[in-house]
């Protein structure tokens, strides 16, 4: 990847080079010329950006939460070639966006970044976007605090072999963990901000040591030609469908990469540093992530037993290595879900502010405003933390809740993440890039970053097993569909009128005069 010191459209209004350098590195320029003042503390340096992603990525909370339905839809050798195969073209995906962060810097991301680039009807563009983002995140944040809440009822279960894992259980917990999510959101800034930090050697160390034992302590592994090996259990006759599905292993697994763009507000350098931040985390998920895949796969004993197991990963760990090892590494998988969903609302939060900040939201006024003591959307924190509560409601009576919610996660931010490439591509070299920017191969990236985020997109789609019942369902279109339904309706209804895309505060004069100081 290249790097320059050419600045975006609205930043050229320099006449000397160092001038024009100046100014792409300088965080409140490039914001009051985005027609923003500063209301966020900028605390995010190049590490800590790369950690927010990171930490949402989360390959063990991922790999953990997903595996057990990779084995029946396709086996080892999707689970292994398929992340892979989908590390890349998630690769482009970030290296599309992370073109996009260095023009737009801002924490409304993409939908702002869609406006933008948007030709004509710049308000709906950046207003569906928007509403993707925000699902989708809400989405994510759900997901992950249910998951954790699973293997948190696995490990009390190893522990008590008397304590009996229902759904009612794990949506109190889920909601607690929510709550405390929340909390600390609002309460413990600079707390999360350290976390955040931590969360990336508890990653790190923690895929190290669950490698290190699974290799190591067990006495006999299966054959290297086990990662050839494919499996069929979905209930459909093709081979093919089935592999195809078995990528969505890796898909639910690479989401929430925009943490970056929408922290890009409150981190140094941002115009260089969001972009970094972006590809790194992708980079350094895709290697490790590998290497606790094929941990995971070559320690399996019973397949059988192991793909029918409530949590097959939880059976690979105490068949291996005994209960009380695998107690232990549990821990280090609940640790790991916990720092996910936190760093998720923070991203999810910001979203918020941005977006109300346009007045793109019920009660905009109310969500972007920010508390003088801790410079954060506290308002916005609670917003996220009870939109994620009402999505795992159903999870109360319906079995494939969860799966549901994943679903919604992953297209809607998918989807989201597609739009505004697809508009740079559609403005051609009218796309004035930032210092950091993919040169000659911008174009054909970011068109292979639109084919599969449309790919991954229906396959979320299509019905994941058969035969196809009301449990089997895969509720992801309705969803989806109720979802854009909604925002279409109260978009013809009221928001054509009065939002227009993202929305300037004056000249960069006039916005730098109304920073909080």
């Amino acid at each position: 990847m290249s790097e320059r010191t050419t600045v975006p459209r609205p930043r050229r209004r320099q006449t000397h080079e160092t001038d024009a350098a100046a100014t792409a590195l300088d965080d409140n320029a490039t914001l009051h010329a985005m027609g923003y003042p500063r209301k966020l503390t900028r605390r995010f340096r190049a590490f800590d950006n790369f950690a927010i992603s990171f930490t949402i990525i989360n390959i063990i909370s991922g790999i953990f939460s997903a595996f057990g339905f990779g084995m029946g839809a396709g086996g080892p050798s999707v689970l292994v070639f398929g992340w892979i195969g989908v590390s890349l073209m998630v690769l482009f995906v970030g290296a599309a966006m992370g073109e996009i962060a260095s023009a737009y810097p801002t924490s409304g991301a993409l939908y702002f970044a869609a406006g933008k680039l948007a030709k004509r009807h710049k308000g709906a563009w950046s207003w569906y976007t928007g509403w993707l983002n925000f699902v989708g995140q809400i989405g994510g944040t759900a997901a992950t605090g249910y998951a954790a809440a699973a293997f948190l009822q696995a490990f009390i279960a190893l522990h008590w072999p008397g304590y009996v894992a229902t759904a009612h259980r794990t949506v109190l917990i889920t909601t607690l963990i929510l709550l405390l999510q929340a909390l600390a959101n609002t309460y413990t800034v600079r707390l999360v901000a350290t976390l955040n930090r931590i969360s990336v050697w508890w990653l790190g160390v923690g895929m190290t040591v669950i490698v290190v034992c699974l290799v190591t302590v067990p006495t006999d592994h299966q054959s290297p030609s086990f990662v050839t090996h494919f499996v069929n259990g979905t209930g459909f006759t093709s081979g093919l469908y089935a592999a195809m599905l078995g990528l969505l292993v890796t898909s639910w697994t690479f989401t929430g990469f925009d943490g970056s763009f929408h922290m890009s507000e409150e981190t140094v350098k941002a115009t260089v540093n969001t972009p970094r931040g972006i590809m790194w985390a992708i980079g350094s998920s895709a290697v490790a992530g590998l290497l606790l895949m094929l941990a995971l796969v070559y320690a399996i004993r019973d397949y059988p037993a192991t793909a029918s197991a409530s949590a097959p990963p939880v059976r690979i760990l105490i068949d291996a290595l005994g209960a009380g090892t695998a107690k232990l590494l549990l821990l280090i998988v609940i640790g790991a879900m916990l720092f996910c969903g936190l760093a998720n609302m923070t991203s999810n939060t910001r979203q918020i502010f941005a977006f109300a900040r346009d007045g793109a939201m019920p009660g905009s006024r109310h969500w972007h405003s920010v508390s003088a003591r801790t410079r954060t959307p506290v308002k916005a924190v609670w917003l996220a933390a009870g939109c994620s509560f009402v999505l795992i409601i159903p999870a109360w009576w319906s079995p494939t809740a969860f799966t549901a919610i994943v679903s919604v996660n992953v297209v809607g931010l998918y989807v989201a993440y597609g739009v505004p490439i697809f508009l740079r591509l559609r403005l051609g070299d009218a796309f004035e890039p930032g210092p950091w920017h993919l040169g000659r191969w911008g174009r054909p990236i970011a068109w292979t970053a639109v084919v599969w985020i449309g790919l991954s997109s229906v396959l979320f789609m299509l019905p994941h097993q058969a035969p196809i019942t009301l449990t089997t369902f895969n509720y992801a279109p309705i969803a989806l569909g109720v979802v854009l339904l909604v925002a279409a309706a109260w978009w013809f209804a009221t928001a054509r009128r009065r939002f227009q895309g993202p929305v300037s505060y004056g000249s960069p004069d006039e916005v730098a005069a109304m920073d909080l100081v």
